[in-house]
């Protein structure tokens, strides 16, 4: 499928979409809405890739929702007071389960942000797995300044990101956190000097984790996750059943053991596309 908002390529098994539109700071128009849900079912159902680096082009990462959205017609809501209710709530859903599929994928999605991470942009950074900044870089809860609350998952992830107070702060003020701020408050792993030099290094740390065994770093991923909604009694015992299920010795720990014995780079099998005649990956 060909994109318009977007670039989407492959390389060493890390997968790299990047915002293309920078002369309207990569907004995310209704094209967008459309065609990243598909790229993300696409990535995470094949097997091409074992880390998803999202970034964008230009002075911004995101500018969050763009305004011809909400004049196109496609948030209007019929005449009749509770249908259209009941419309406006299955939109936001909608809207809300495209972000959430990124923190469902089996792989790690990790976000490099320059400049703005403005409103919607924000709801997607924080549902990636990681978060690197430029120095000139920032995140804005924007919804405030425009009469709304911020619904598409900002307001549920990111004071398990940082500290409640904070993101309170945040989503009454509307005002900027900036890189050194997003560091210090443990919202982004690293802030380097600019965009160029950020979006080297986190290609490199995707591909320092392609690296490693894919069934491994999905159990990662689920059980931290897990972990995060659930007391740790239970987290703890869903990690027992995970790993009598995933846990194949015989596999990829003897390739772990093996490859450094021989002094070289461990060989891992990919995880299996998941699209099935149950399940295809394009509809017949």
């Amino acid at each position: 499928m060909e994109y318009t908002s977007f670039d989407l390529t492959f390389s060493n098994h890390v997968a790299h979409l990047r915002f293309n539109r920078p002369q309207t700071y990569n907004s995310m128009t209704l094209a967008f809405w459309q065609e990243f849900p598909c790229a993300i079912k696409a990535i995470n159902e094949g097997a091409q890739a074992r880390v998803l680096v999202i970034s964008g082009e230009g002075k911004h990462f995101c500018a969050g929702m763009d305004l011809a959205v909400f004049t196109s017609g496609a948030l209007k809501r019929p005449k009749d007071a509770a249908r259209g209710n009941e419309h406006m709530r299955q939109l936001v859903l909608q809207l809300q389960a495209i972000i959430s599929s990124v923190e469902n994928m089996r792989i790690p999605v990790l976000a490099a942000i320059q400049g703005g991470a403005i409103g919607g942009a924000l709801d997607l950074v924080c549902a990636c797995d990681c978060r690197y900044m430029s120095e000139d870089a920032f995140i804005s809860i924007e919804e405030i300044r425009l009469g709304m609350a911020a619904d598409l998952g900002t307001l549920q992830r990111l004071p398990r990101l940082i500290a409640p107070g904070l993101a309170k702060e945040l989503a009454y003020t509307g005002r900027r956190m900036m890189s050194q701020e997003a560091l210090a408050s443990g919202l982004v792993n690293q802030v380097m000097g600019d965009a160029e030099t950020m979006l080297s290094a986190v290609m490199d740390i995707a591909e320092t984790i392609a690296n490693h065994s894919p069934v491994a770093i999905h159990g990662c991923k689920e059980i931290i996750n897990y972990g995060r909604d659930h007391d740790i009694s239970n987290a703890l015992n869903y990690q027992a059943t995970w790993q009598a299920g995933m846990f194949q010795p015989e596999v990829d720990l003897l390739e772990a053991i093996t490859s450094k014995g021989q002094k070289r780079k461990p060989n891992y099998g990919d995880l299996l596309p998941t699209n099935s005649a149950f399940n295809p990956s394009e509809p017949n």
